[in-house]
């Protein structure tokens, strides 16, 4: 019914850039709530950033002044730009989408993209 695609992850040295994208298409409510969760090697998966239809976010302490969540809700796609990349924030990548739940949710969307790869490393 719903399917996300990410796209935008790489290798990137310490300190660099990039911008992450996830497209959503099929049955998508005019209101929802998209975000991004990580998992590194060994880890749990976290959120890392969410945002509402109207434009609440929530972002993890670690990425706070470094990472900015936005969407265009016509195309019904969020983004992500990542700056001054830490070895850290090495980890897959997923986009997630829900249609019931507000910036600050306990829970994540029902759907999920398949995840890409952000490595930082020198």
């Amino acid at each position: 019914q719903v399917q996300l695609v990410e796209s935008g992850g790489g290798l990137v040295q310490p300190g660099g850039s990039l911008r992450l994208s996830c497209a959503a298409s099929g049955t998508i409510s005019s209101i929802n709530t998209m975000g991004w969760y990580r998992q590194a090697p060994g880890k749990q998966r976290e959120l890392v950033a969410r945002i509402t239809t109207g434009g609440s976010t929530k972002y993890v302490d670690s990425v706070k002044g470094r990472f900015t969540i936005s969407r265009d809700n016509a195309k019904n796609t969020v983004y992500l730009q990542m700056n001054s990349l830490k070895p850290e924030d090495t980890a897959v990548y997923y986009c997630n989408l829900g249609f019931f739940l507000g910036a600050n949710s306990d829970y994540a969307g029902p759907y999920w993209g398949k995840g890409t790869l952000v490595t930082v490393s020198s």
